[in-house]
């Protein structure tokens, strides 16, 4: 820690050819890391209006109620504690209520966490380390690969966490125990905007006692500091369990986030989540290969380098809870590899910035020092060069289509403009499937709670009753449109649910009974759409169908 705090705010002296120290003022690296950010900023904007996918849409659909006063669970049901929904709702408050708002936002979430990268990895090894990292970073947070561009909760745990570690660090190094509670209270942020957040308080916790606890060890010191820093952690889901009960949804929102989160964790088997992860890490990997090579190289530093030796402790355990939160439930999705990006930027950070040391010790000659940086430099300009046709040609909607193929993300944008140019506004909308983002698109509310048809065909024992449940809601609510999504991956049923026909028969005859055709959405090579009366009689050519039913009965 005294490296960074002597550091701090003063020149870096690096060797010359001969041997002496030339200065390197602060603002040289941070002028890089700013030209760093500006030009992933530049790209995050320029595919800023691609359509939402179906978590973006849930996150911004519970942010847009939140912003009438309706709190999460009344009327949107999932197993994500509502830190999410809360800062979605900021954004699209600052930002307008568009799927551009929502990118706007994530684009300056991702600008701070670079800066934070940039900042941890400089405090434990310097500043050529932190400008690796945090340009590590910026890089591998934006690659399609994770789905980079796609504001997922992820985004949002590694902000906080990252700012909470900092925070500790401070505090270590100056035995404040205010500093200890905040450092809680960010990282219990961390934990509100996804449950994985959790795994970085404990890393925390585990680094704070393992730092405290050296002899002699102030017993009295250590339960203050660990107290303080778990009290902070805790207050921010007591104050969210207080407000649920407060609105009369606690046990609504237990259920989801706790018991129900619990079912989902549990579902896949050790053998298949090894086979996801055998199947996703090259994906996820390929495109910036080479600077996960140097991530490794840095992993190595630990046996050749004192610098990298003296922090050994914090690097290793970090990486290894960053791994952990990726895990839950086994499903390795792209996007949850988001949370260990941080870990593998900082290695490289280690990487380049202890070669170059060693470099200058072995010889003294500064050219020789600047081969790591140059060989990352490369690596870096490879991975962008490799992107280069979603990063620099793809325009937004040949985006969505290069990542997630014929999905019915544009489609959601017309289906949701044709029923709110069609409805009243308080006119309900019941989805049968699961694309959430057209109650925001459409700024009508959901008719049901469930958002999303998965829940209701996964291997849970909930499963059936929530296809009642939901029945039942929309039978209540009477919904004035009602949308039927005939597309696999908005019904992904499993094998070993009892029945599966209940809701699928219920919606034919309820449809069948109350509503008529009103809008399809044929998606063919291209999606043709039919509105209205010729929607009555049209006859799709294809299975990926969406049909936007009105109701005719009372």
């Amino acid at each position: 820690m005294t490296r960074g705090k002597k550091t701090r705010g003063k020149k870096v002296k690096i060797h010359d050819s001969n041997g002496m120290r030339r200065p390197v003022p602060p603002y040289f690296y941070y002028a890089l890391l700013f030209l760093v950010i500006v030009f992933f900023a530049l790209l995050r904007f320029r595919l800023r209006a691609m359509p939402l996918e179906r978590d973006e849409g849930e996150y911004a659909y519970a942010g847009q109620l939140m912003l009438q006063g309706i709190p999460p669970y009344q009327l949107a049901y999932n197993m994500k504690v509502p830190g999410t929904y809360a800062a979605y709702a900021a954004i699209l408050a600052t930002f307008g209520q568009t799927s551009a708002g929502v990118r706007t936002g994530l684009i300056l979430v991702n600008a701070a966490t670079t800066l934070l990268v940039f900042l941890l990895a400089r405090r434990l090894f310097g500043w050529l380390a932190g400008l690796i990292a945090g340009s590590s970073y910026a890089l591998l947070s934006t690659s399609p690969s994770v789905l980079g561009f796609h504001s997922h909760a992820t985004h949002f745990v590694v902000l906080f966490a990252i700012a909470g570690i900092l925070v500790l660090l401070q505090a270590l190094e100056s035995d404040r125990i205010w500093l200890f509670f905040a450092s809680g209270l960010l990282l219990g942020l961390a934990f509100l905007m996804k449950q994985t957040g959790l795994a970085f308080l404990l890393f925390a916790l585990v680094y704070t006692i393992g730092r405290m606890w050296k002899p002699p060890a102030n017993w009295q010191r250590l339960a203050a500091s660990s107290g303080s820093l778990a009290l902070g952690g805790a207050l921010p889901f007591a104050i969210t369990c207080l407000m649920m009960a407060g609105a009369g949804l606690f046990h609504k929102f237990w259920f989801w986030t706790f018991v129900y989160a619990r079912q989902y964790g549990t579902n896949l088997k050790l053998t298949e989540g090894l086979e996801l992860l055998k199947a996703v890490v090259p994906q996820v990997i390929g495109p910036a290969l080479w600077i996960w090579a140097i991530a490794a190289v840095g992993l190595t530093a630990f046996l050749w380098s004192t610098r990298a030796r003296a922090h050994a402790f914090f690097t290793i355990s970090f990486l290894l809870v960053s791994f952990l939160a990726v895990c839950p439930g086994l499903y390795f999705r792209p996007h949850y590899f988001i949370l260990i990006l941080p870990a593998i930027s900082i290695l490289a950070g280690i990487a380049v910035s202890c070669a170059s040391v060693k470099l200058l010790d072995w010889r003294g000659r500064r050219i020789l020092s600047a081969i790591p940086a140059l060989l990352f430099l490369v690596a870096f300009s490879c991975s962008i060069f490799q992107q280069r046709e979603f990063l620099f040609q793809m325009d937004p909607l040949e985006a969505c289509d290069a990542i997630y193929g014929r999905e019915p993300f544009p489609e959601a944008i017309q289906i949701a403009d044709y029923i709110r140019s069609h409805t009243p506004e308080d006119a309900t909308v019941a989805v049968l499937g699961s694309e959430p983002e057209i109650y925001f698109y459409s700024h009508r509310h959901s008719a049901t709670g469930y958002i999303y048809a998965y829940p209701l065909l996964e291997r849970q024992k909930y499963a059936l009753d929530m296809q009642k449940e939901m029945m039942a809601e929309i039978e209540k609510a009477r919904p004035a449109v009602l949308v039927l999504v005939n597309l696999p991956d908005s019904w992904i049923a499993s094998s070993s649910i009892a029945s599966t026909k209940d809701i699928l028969s219920w919606a034919q005859r309820y449809i069948h009974e109350h509503y008529v055709v009103d809008g399809v959405a044929e998606l063919g090579n291209f999606t043709t759409y039919r509105w209205g009366e010729e929607a009555k009689s049209y006859q799709p050519h294809v299975p990926l169908t969406i049909f936007v039913f009105k109701r005719t009965s009372p």
